[in-house]
């Protein structure tokens, strides 16, 4: 329930700001960093239970989840990816349940983390680090470097240098092959930070505003909301594992 003291413009504006030391380009947001770490090393802790669990004969229940995100991770990698790298899987399923953890932090309701940080003299708090736009392009501009970095080590500095020259148009048209390849590379980062924030701040967005609405009316629109929001927020983290994957699977193909 919306707070009695605000008015719905401030409310929402409260809701939507970090907690924030620093100032200009060096400003963190606490709450963001926060949160992305817990839920680091919640998958962290779930995945170290599992492994000491493991057994050959019948599986637990935590073994059997594990074993299915690994799974599905994997098929994804498989089917997508075309070069060889121990990497790739791993990076797919850490990106899969980190993004999906960060996204399902939004089911909760609107106040209670906020408000409980708030008995505890904590201004504000955003809980969903996925509705931080420093937070989706720090993931995607990682993604960003390993592809250059795979592009480097698997064509060499000639054959990538080459391939921004020569493609798509040969070498009668360098300019325009540059600045193609200059676009269709940093379109990639950008394209996936910004995918993941605006679907996940829409959301938040929403949520917010039926907190505004009284308390009677909040849950014949909230619970539809939420089972919804449950496929976006796993659909975002499976779209973001799907195109990390395909990058990574261009960088590692070499053009002739």
């Amino acid at each position: 329930m919306a707070a009695q003291n605000l008015t719905p413009t401030d409310y929402i504006i409260h809701h939507l700001t970090n907690l924030q030391i620093g100032e200009g380009f060096w400003t963190f947001h606490l709450d963001t960093l926060f949160f992305s770490v817990v839920l680091g090393a919640v998958i962290l802790a779930i995945f170290i239970a599992a492994a000491r669990r493991a057994t050959s004969g019948v599986p637990g229940k935590l073994q059997n989840f594990v074993e299915v995100l690994y799974e599905f991770a994997d098929k994804q990698v498989k089917d997508t990816f075309h070069g060889r790298s121990a990497l790739i899987a791993p990076l797919a399923l850490t990106i899969f349940t980190w993004v999906f953890l960060m996204n399902a932090m939004d089911l909760l309701p609107v106040d209670l983390l906020p408000h409980i940080a708030s008995l505890a003299g904590i201004p504000y708090l955003r809980v969903v680090p996925s509705t931080d736009l420093n937070a989706t392009f720090a993931m995607s501009i990682s993604v960003f470097f390993l592809i250059l970095f795979y592009s480097f080590k698997i064509k060499g500095v000639g054959g990538f240098t080459k391939e921004i020259l020569f493609t798509p148009f040969g070498k009668w048209f360098i300019p325009f092959n540059i600045i193609l390849k200059l676009v269709e590379e940093f379109a990639k980062p950008i394209s996936l930070g910004l995918r993941l924030f605006g679907n996940l701040y829409a959301g938040e967005l929403i949520f917010i505003l039926i907190a505004l609405l009284p308390w009677w009316i909040q849950w014949t629109l909230s619970l539809p909301w939420a089972i919804f929001h449950l496929l976006i927020i796993t659909l975002q983290a499976f779209i973001f594992m799907v195109l990390t994957i395909v990058y990574l699977s261009m960088a590692h193909e070499e053009h002739h």
